[in-house]
């Protein structure tokens, strides 16, 4: 029996590894374990370890990593620690982590140190932001590589990824997407007390790299969304530096009546308001992953997603009041077709299973190989 044991640290890569957690958990060739920590722990962010306890996988472990006082580099540190003493436990045969994050940092330097495999969800993407250097360092670290979609794998393999290592499954969210798994939108409304009839989506993180700017952006964003007139459900940013600007932005419009604020949205119901939005606004990726394959209009603000594949019609403002009370006043006239399966099929859990199921898979090298193009 293999162990596998999978690193989540925030709402969004749990949302895409969920599936993949309890697909494995079902299979008796594998022993599955789930290491929770980052924002998962925080109060202010919604304690979205609730959600995954709902879930009842058998084997949960909780690590606290982060502090008010903590910087990212320090929160991977902590990360490690607690990582690598949990691996010395349970002694894993592999490692499987998400994204960019630096606790998917953190799970690929334990593992890849230890001679551990390490599999990477969603590798071979680029943003343009500091997360970029995080996900091809990972992406490095990893022996096996399930990327979404076709341009990802070419990029795995011009960094010197061995083919035999890199499989093409799509986006597993995709697969939650399209599956009743879905609530109705009158339950979600009434879960969360949302009585708007119309309403749109906010989803405004931090850039780390515009730390110096985000206090105004924060001000500016919010300055345009009070000048507007549609109802809004707001979702808060990552713990990223440069959030609690965000977050002190917000205060401005929590007891305004047109505006729904949470720390944290359970992933299948967001799906659901996202469903059935008029628009999302930010800088999320949901506003380039899901919200395309919905049909949904988008207003993407800013850099944090510069260079992120897209083949959706999306309204791109820098920063700035004016180009957002622009963006604003045309959305609800620009219709978007519903994207084409940039993403996969909604079939990325099967896939991901099949391909752990092949011996081949057990066999590739721990030792790190370079190929040259």
């Amino acid at each position: 029996m293999k162990k596998i044991l999978f690193l989540t640290g925030t709402r969004a890569d749990f949302g895409k590894i969920k599936s993949l957690i309890s697909i494995l958990e079902k299979q008796e060739e594998f022993e599955v374990f789930v290491f929770v920590t980052g924002m998962h722990l925080q109060e202010e962010y919604g304690y979205t370890l609730i959600e995954i306890e709902r879930c009842n996988f058998k084997n949960i472990h909780v690590f606290e990593n982060y502090t008010h006082e903590t910087t990212m580099d320090l929160t991977l540190a902590k990360t490690i620690e607690g990582l690598s003493g949990y691996c010395k436990n349970i002694n894993p045969d592999m490692i499987v982590v998400h994204g960019d994050r630096v606790e998917t940092l953190a799970g690929a330097i334990v593992g890849s140190l230890n001679n551990i495999l390490v599999t990477h969800i969603e590798g071979g993407e680029i943003s343009g932001t500091v997360d970029e250097l995080i996900r091809h360092s990972v992406s490095k670290l990893s022996h096996i590589h399930f990327t979404s979609n076709a341009e990802a794998k070419k990029r795995l393999l011009q960094m010197g990824e061995i083919p035999e290592s890199v499989f093409e499954i799509g986006s597993p969210d995709i697969d939650i997407m399209f599956s009743d798994q879905l609530p109705q939108l009158d339950v979600v409304k009434d879960y969360y007390q949302i009585d708007f009839d119309q309403y749109a989506i906010v989803m405004f993180h931090p850039v780390t790299t515009e730390f110096k700017h985000m206090q105004k952006y924060a001000d500016d964003f919010v300055s345009s969304l009070l000048n507007d007139n549609h109802n809004y459900v707001v979702i808060f940013p990552n713990n990223d530096l440069g959030s609690q600007f965000i977050i002190d932005a917000y205060n401005r419009i929590k007891d305004n009546s047109r505006f729904r604020i949470f720390p944290s949205l359970r992933f299948e119901y967001f799906l659901t308001l996202l469903k059935n939005s008029q628009f999302i606004i930010g800088n999320s990726s949901a506003g380039i992953r899901e919200a395309p394959y919905y049909g949904i209009p988008i207003i993407n603000i800013g850099t944090r997603q510069n260079n992120r594949s897209v083949h959706a019609d999306i309204v791109n403002v820098d920063y700035t009041f004016d180009s957002i009370k622009e963006a604003l006043s045309i959305i609800d006239t620009h219709h978007v077709q519903i994207s084409d399966a940039e993403y996969g099929d909604g079939n990325s859990t099967q896939l991901f299973l099949e391909s752990l199921l092949k011996n081949d898979l057990w066999q590739l090298n721990h030792q790190k190989q370079f190929r040259d193009s």
